[in-house]
């Protein structure tokens, strides 16, 4: 009974992404496979398949599974790609990015998140993300430049130090404004010397703080 309604509950959330813009059927089919409720506590498990974005530990959350397909599908990824995750969380952006590209690597500047994120994946057997914990508005300078760059926090503009980590023609998705009610997600592809800007949805995140990091 309750493996049918969990069921119902993931067709529903797979129809209402199409809706909405989800044509990607890579991306798709990873969302469908990819079981959200190990994410979250066992209290927010019945939860997991609705279009919502739901708390994790440190205060922070897991993004709407619409927003996770959007930002994803903008990536344009494919399995011969690097891919930057600035914003670890609870590791299930990770694991569809892992799905979807040949390596990730994730910063997160929560201890805690990272560790319990990386136990998580790899249990999953996700072999090949690799975690740092660490100021992600710095980036991973040391394995840069990354053929793609996502961040899962919202930037008062965009980052000069992650786009110099960017390979030429190369993508980043990442969240912009200056309150949280007025974030914009933007697509900026990286040519030459110059940066081209598209506006894809309004979003919601935390912020993307720089400085201290927390166990």
């Amino acid at each position: 009974m309750f493996e049918n309604l969990k069921k119902n509950k993931k067709f529903n959330l797979l129809m209402e992404l199409k809706k909405n813009g989800i044509y990607d059927k890579a991306v798709l089919n990873v969302i469908e496979v990819v079981d959200r409720s190990l994410f979250v506590d066992e209290n927010l498990k019945q939860k997991s398949n609705l279009n919502i974005a739901l708390p994790i530990d440190c205060g922070q959350t897991i993004s709407q599974p619409l927003v996770v397909a959007h930002m994803t599908q903008s990536l344009n990824l494919n399995k011969k790609l690097r891919v930057l995750e600035i914003g670890t969380g609870s590791g299930y952006q990770s694991y569809i990015l892992s799905k979807l590209s040949r390596f990730v690597y994730t910063v997160e500047r929560y201890s805690s998140l990272k560790k319990k994120a990386e136990n998580l994946l790899k249990d999953l057997g996700a072999n090949n993300i690799f975690f740092k914990h660490a100021d992600g508005g710095l980036g991973w300078q040391e394995q840069a430049p990354f053929d793609r760059i996502i961040v899962t926090a919202n930037a008062p503009e965009i980052p000069n130090i992650l786009v110099e980590q960017l390979v030429n023609e190369g993508i980043m998705i990442i969240p912009v404004g200056d309150d949280y009610n007025q974030q914009n997600l933007k697509k900026v592809i990286k040519k030459e010397n110059k940066i081209l800007v598209e506006n894809l949805m309004q979003v919601r995140f935390v912020p993307l703080v720089e400085g201290k990091l927390h166990k």
